[in-house]
């Protein structure tokens, strides 16, 4: 018997030992069975690839697709060219109260801030309200025409005494410590380039509610933060020498209180333009003041301020400043009188 013929006896053995079925039964029990494995392995090659089809979409879902806190699924995949962070301001404050009593007030009573900056000799930085929300720091605040700024701004407090008072009852303002700075520095490098907030958009609270604040004060660093890029550059001293003297120059000595005002406004600050030196405009003047010349702040008009005032509101050399009155004409001096016209000298005649 040949290697088939063993094959087939083999086989033969084993069906007619089944019972009640013969060779040519198994043989059809075989073939079906075949068939069967077949749809089986087909079955599971299909769900696999449906599961694979399944895990491919949803590792596709994953990174465009979330769901609001509510549960409603959404789609990212489209992004917007036209956006830019709701965050426009940095406003920088002092707490005036410890560090204890800062906490309490700030995180029990309706006023808060986005940042507290201890006071410890290595500072620490709390957080007390997420960026995204907004936090209750600036109150009634202008800058440029935006107002209520609470809704735009990012609020950092400084835990910071402000100023003692002095013999005569006067303010005595502190200097800040530089373990505070060197900590502040960062996180507001940090919070001005994940928003983008303009250097001109970093400010004091003074400088936005200033008919009731000062802070952060005279001593606070504005001119270092100006070196390191990042609030706007510094009047450059030499314009403001030679503007200073050109207003001294004129009758009266410095402009007037409408010009304060209007140039004021241009600055940035909210005033109104009352043409009078009334209580509000001497607020924002003293303000002002108080950033760009921090030994002087009476809220009175001089000449230096003007000058500061004119360099800031007209960064680019060369422009003329906003027009004074004109100084009176000198006369023009008197013709000196004419000199009679000598003859002549006679020429000599030689003898014939």
């Amino acid at each position: 018997m040949g290697e088939d013929g063993a094959r087939q006896g083999l086989r033969a053995r084993r069906c007619s030992g089944r019972s009640g079925f013969g060779p040519d039964t198994c043989a059809c029990m075989d073939r079906d069975a075949g068939t069967r494995r077949r749809q089986v392995l087909g079955h599971l090659l299909g769900q696999g690839l449906a599961l694979g089809s399944a895990w491919a979409a949803a590792a596709l879902g994953g990174c465009t697709t979330t769901t609001t806190p509510g549960g409603v699924p959404i789609d990212t995949r489209h992004t917007s060219r036209g956006q830019d962070s709701r965050v426009l301001f940095l406003v920088i404050h002092y707490t005036v109260a410890d560090l204890p009593m800062a906490i309490k007030i700030l995180t029990e009573n309706e006023v808060s801030a986005h940042y507290v900056l201890t006071d410890e000799p290595a500072p620490r930085i709390f957080r007390l309200v997420p960026e995204e929300r907004r936090a209750w720091h600036s109150g009634p605040s202008a800058w440029k025409g935006h107002r209520l700024l609470n809704a735009s701004s990012i609020g950092i407090e400084i835990v910071h005494r402000g100023f003692r008072i002095g013999p005569d009852g006067e303010r005595i303002y502190l200097p800040f410590p530089q373990a505070q700075i060197d900590a502040l520095i960062p996180l507001v490098k940090d919070i001005v380039a994940r928003h983008e907030i303009r250097p001109e958009r970093i400010l004091g609270h003074g400088e936005v509610s200033p008919q009731f604040k000062q802070d952060p004060g005279p001593t606070f660093p504005w001119r270092l933060f100006s070196e390191l890029g990042i609030t706007p550059p510094w009047p450059d001293a030499i314009r403001v020498t030679a503007q200073q003297a050109l207003f001294e120059a004129q009758p009266g000595g410095l402009p007037d209180v409408p010009w304060f005002q209007e140039m004021l406004a241009q600055h940035g600050y909210a005033i109104e333009k009352t043409g009078q030196l009334d209580t509000q405009m001497r607020n924002v003047l003293m303000n002002f003041q108080m950033r760009y010349r921090p030994a002087r702040y009476d809220g009175l008009p001089d000449a230096e301020s003007a000058a500061l005032l004119w360099v800031l509101n007209n960064p680019m050399p060369g422009l003329p400043a906003l027009p004074l009155p004109a100084p009176p004409a000198l006369p023009a001096p008197p013709a000196p009188p004419a000199r009679p016209a000598s003859p002549p000298p006679a020429v000599p005649v030689l003898p014939a």
